[in-house]
């Protein structure tokens, strides 16, 4: 139940503030690809190499994203925002000076991962959620997604651009001091105490919550379609500058091609949010994987050209993030939003699981086999896998939520 109007922050605050975080979070993030190869040809690293702290930086991403949101919803999300912002910049700064692969695994890989955790959408949907009235939780779920999109079209060309002109080195410097500005945007998401229930009524404990979500067969859907989800973003978007390249392609083709996924996620991402509120979510999110499928086969059926590679990209980009508003929305629809942001947090550890995998496994087998034909075949299968497994959730309030709505 939300608190009383009186103690909720303003919509269009949280809106702004939240999506400009998940803006800079995670169009940082989204450019990390541009430094593979700058980076493993002056250290004399392997690809693995540098996909494993990647990798690591997922897989913690979605470990400590449960904790970070529990924590957020007792204390606020302001306190772990300004933690994660530090880790978030130190990283960055760790990365760029590392002379060796331990040091660089603890930058790019613990110190980002964790602070991912508390700077991107499990954290800001906590705060959305509790503040949006039901009617409109879908469409500001999609905001905020669009904004993050908006996030990967506008730093992937920046971050390429430092590159280029301060080298890669100073633009890990440079991303730094943007990863700061999140802290004063972060005032925009202090919560107010929410009152305790009238009459002495039980309050639901967090481990209640999380075992109550892990009885229910919907919230196991889910994490297991969002495992695809992670699988095929992260390896596409780390990955793709690599395999253009191999192809002989001119370095800008990777650099739009990522642009035009943040691009185009604004519209889908924005349209899910939309949909998600007149349509049931599982029957989007199935649709949403295979189409996945479809636009991957075809794009590696047909002779790689810019052009193509331009088509592929805006239609993955409609499909990015769209599996997010929507996901989110089940879990409030299903589990009501007090513990929104811890239960978001689980199933997105799922997604982070598939991040791990999706990057390293493409490190891997292209250092075995010198191609990513094999990863390419596992990103299509699993598309199939998780259109499947999204169409048995229900998409009903647990008893509890309809007794007290009674």
């Amino acid at each position: 139940m939300l608190p009383p109007l009186r103690h909720r922050l303003s919509l269009t605050t949280v809106l702004v503030c939240g999506g400009l975080v998940v803006t800079l979070a995670m169009g940082i993030r989204h450019g990390f690809g541009f430094w593979q190869l700058p980076i493993t040809q002056e250290r004399g690293w392997s690809r693995e190499t540098f996909a494993f702290a990647l990798a690591v930086q997922n897989l913690l991403w979605g470990a400590s994203q449960p904790f970070a949101g529990m924590l957020a919803d007792r204390y606020g999300a302001f306190r772990v925002l300004a933690l994660a912002v530090l880790c978030y910049a130190g990283g960055l700064v760790l990365m760029a000076l590392a002379p060796n692969v331990p040091l660089f695994d603890l930058g790019a890989g613990v110190l980002i991962g964790v602070a991912c955790s508390g700077t991107t959408y499990s954290l800001v949907y906590g705060v959305i959620g509790r503040t949006a009235a039901p009617a409109k939780r879908s469409q500001a779920l999609g905001i905020c997604a669009a904004a993050g999109s908006f996030g990967q079209f506008a730093m992937v060309p920046l971050s390429q651009w430092l590159i280029h002109h301060l080298g890669w080195q100073e633009a890990l410097f440079g991303l730094a001091a943007c990863a700061l500005l999140m802290l004063p945007l972060g005032l925009g998401l202090r919560e107010p105490k929410a009152e305790a229930p009238a009459g002495g009524a039980a309050v639901q404990s967090p481990l209640a919550a999380a075992r109550e979500a892990f009885a229910t067969p919907a919230f196991r859907w889910l994490m297991a379609g969002y495992f695809v989800c992670g699988f095929q973003v992260v390896f596409i978007g780390v990955h793709l500058p690599a395999y253009l390249r191999d192809k002989a392609m001119d370095p800008q083709v990777a650099v739009w091609a990522l642009a035009l996924i943040g691009l185009f996620n604004i519209f889908g991402t924005w349209t899910a949010g939309q949909l998600g509120a007149r349509l049931p979510n599982k029957f989007l999110l199935s649709g949403i994987y295979v189409l996945r499928a479809l636009i991957i086969a075809g794009w590696l059926a047909l002779p790689l050209t810019a052009a193509s590679t331009y088509v592929f990209a805006a239609a993955m980009g409609f499909l990015w993030l769209a599996t997010v508003p929507l996901t989110s929305g089940v879990i409030a629809t299903v589990f009501g939003v007090r513990y929104l942001g811890m239960l978001s947090g689980f199933v997105f550890f799922s997604h982070q699981v598939g991040s791990f995998l999706g990057v390293w496994l493409g490190g891997w087998l292209y250092d075995r086999r010198g191609n990513y034909d094999v990863v390419w075949a596992i990103t299509i299968a699993l598309g199939v896998f998780a259109g499947l497994v999204n169409l048995p959730i229900r998409e009903r309030p647990m008893a509890r939520l309809a007794a007290g709505a009674a």
